[in-house]
């Protein structure tokens, strides 16, 4: 079972997170459905042409987006630690799930100081 979860491009908190631009391609693409099978402004090659090319468009362009804001999302969490939401900057504040390997924790010890230095100045005035 390991294996069918390494295969998944995306899993369900990634697609959760990708909603936003799944949701628009099924408008689009249900337009494009809709004027290929019921044309209600007739047939000119120039003016459905750029009906056309206003759907397709958008709808390649916004595929292309959300499979690499996909990916990023992917990878981001699995590289890094994840938190709940606004969580990451709070003091304390306890992760999802570590990055996988041991010594990740130690790889930017100054962010983790950085950020209780700038949190006790601005609580000093």
């Amino acid at each position: 079972m390991a294996n069918e979860t390494e295969t998944e491009i995306f899993d369900r908190e990634t697609l959760l997170d990708l909603v936003v631009n799944i949701i628009p391609l099924f408008i689009i693409f249900f337009f494009i459905v809709a004027f290929l099978l019921f044309n209600p402004f007739g047939v000119e090659p120039l003016a459905s042409g750029i009906q056309f090319g206003l759907l397709v468009a958008p709808f390649v362009l916004l595929a292309i987006l959300t499979y690499i804001s996909g990916k990023a999302i992917a990878g981001s969490e699995k590289n890094f630690t994840v938190y709940l939401p606004g969580q990451a900057t709070v003091t304390g504040a306890k992760p999802l799930h570590d990055e996988e390997d041991v010594g990740s924790g130690e790889q930017h010890p100054e962010l983790e100081e950085t950020g209780s230095e700038t949190g006790d100045d601005e609580t000093d005035g």
